[in-house]
């Protein structure tokens, strides 16, 4: 895979979930340089994913919808070929407007309003609707 000059490197993906970050991020519609690694070679974790995306930096949010997807990813800012930044993607304590409440009954599936959930232990990746109280594995979710 070559190197980018300018742009962010999402790595130690895993594998299952490399196009997952793709359509969670959009990248199909990317206008710029996409490079997307599957089952690479990997000491950590025996097979990795890794996405190169030149010039595009993320927001903040965009950050913790990946949390989502895959927590414990890392995420290289580069800049004139270097890494300037090394992130760790962590899940936030709120995930606001992120994922769909998985109760029917939950307000936010009847009014248009964003959902709000509660990391109730980031660990095994349980969360907790704010309106309707039901639990839910981060693994399982319906992103919205």
């Amino acid at each position: 895979m070559s190197a980018i000059e300018n742009g962010t490197v999402i790595d130690h993906i895993p594998t299952d979930r490399v196009f997952q970050v793709v359509n969670l991020l959009g990248l199909q519609n990317e206008k710029n340089t996409v490079t997307i690694g599957f089952n690479l070679p990997s000491k950590k974790v025996g097979k990795k994913g890794i996405i190169k995306i030149s010039n595009k930096f993320f927001t903040q949010d965009e950050i913790n919808r990946l949390s989502v997807v895959a927590p414990k990813i890392v995420l290289n800012i580069i800049r004139n070929y270097e890494v300037v930044e090394k992130k760790t993607v962590e899940t936030p304590d709120e995930l606001r407007g992120i994922v769909k409440c998985n109760n029917p009954k939950c307000i936010t599936n009847n009014e248009p309003m964003d959902t709000v959930f509660d990391v109730v232990d980031k660990e095994h990746g349980i969360i907790k609707c704010r309106y309707c109280d039901k639990e839910q594995e981060m693994s399982k979710v319906e992103l919205v």
